[in-house]
């Protein structure tokens, strides 16, 4: 069976009960450097069996697998289904200080709330605000959507949110919106990175969007850390190599 089919086929099964599904995914969690970003894409049992679909499905794969280009071009064709309202796309990101601030986990299902939120207005809720990021379990049942939708995660299953989901290991690859979340939140970030990049030249964001490689992390010993790097990350690194506290801080 071909692999669009086996996305797409995913995805009606969980469109059965519900109008509306929302893939959900991330990037960045594992970088130095830059914020960690959440793509979610809404789309309906029309979309999944309509003409785009059948024709380019093919073409959507978990973002690691696809090269920069294809994700661009992938990019674009979102903003025309977007602007014919056949799906609905947001981002959210989560910033250094927010990730030092809650940990890698807990930016990341902040980076994810955000991407939802876009896609739903505080008043298509029952609870006018939603829980805390760590809020406790009531809070959490107590936060229930009144549209009927169903949310599907990459991963694993995210305590103390507060959008009811459904988790899916290796998502990416076996979920149609899951695979496009994914590619809206590697294109967003990658974007990003180029615009640090533009701002702290040297360290070659443009090339590695902040992952740790040879590059990168001799241009931290060289040049120092900037303001976008994650201070927690430098520091597991760079053990027994550098005291990231004893490196310069570019501003």
């Amino acid at each position: 069976m071909p692999k669009r089919r086996q996305l797409r086929g995913f995805d009606l099964k969980h469109l059965t009960d519900v109008e509306f599904l929302i893939g959900v995914d991330e990037a960045g969690r594992g970088a130095l450097a830059g914020p960690v970003s959440a793509g979610a894409v809404l789309v309906t049992k029309e979309f999944l069996a309509g003409n785009w679909v059948a024709t380019n499905a093919r073409r959507i794969n978990d973002s690691k697998q696809l090269t920069a280009t294809e994700r661009d071009t992938l990019w674009l064709d979102f903003e025309a289904l977007m602007a014919e309202r056949q799906i609905h796309v947001e981002i959210g990101m989560a910033d250094v200080a927010e990730i030092e601030q809650f940990n890698i986990l807990g930016a990341t299902k902040l980076a994810m709330r955000r991407a939802l939120e876009g896609i739903y207005p505080p008043d298509a809720f029952e609870r006018k605000e939603a829980p805390d990021l760590f809020a406790s379990d009531d809070e959490v049942a107590a936060f229930r959507p009144q549209v009927s939708a169903k949310i599907l995660v990459d991963g694993l299953q995210l305590k103390n949110f507060p959008y009811p989901h459904t988790n899916v290991i290796r998502g990416d690859t076996r979920s149609l919106c899951i695979a496009m979340a994914s590619v809206v939140a590697k294109v967003s970030r990658d974007r990003e990175m180029e615009r640090l990049g533009r701002e702290f030249p040297g360290y070659g964001f443009a090339h590695h969007k902040g992952y740790g490689t040879d590059e990168h992390r001799e241009a931290i010993l060289s040049i120092g850390r900037c303001r976008y790097h994650r201070t927690t990350f430098l520091r597991k690194l760079m053990a027994g190599r550098v005291d990231p506290g004893q490196m310069d801080f570019l501003s």
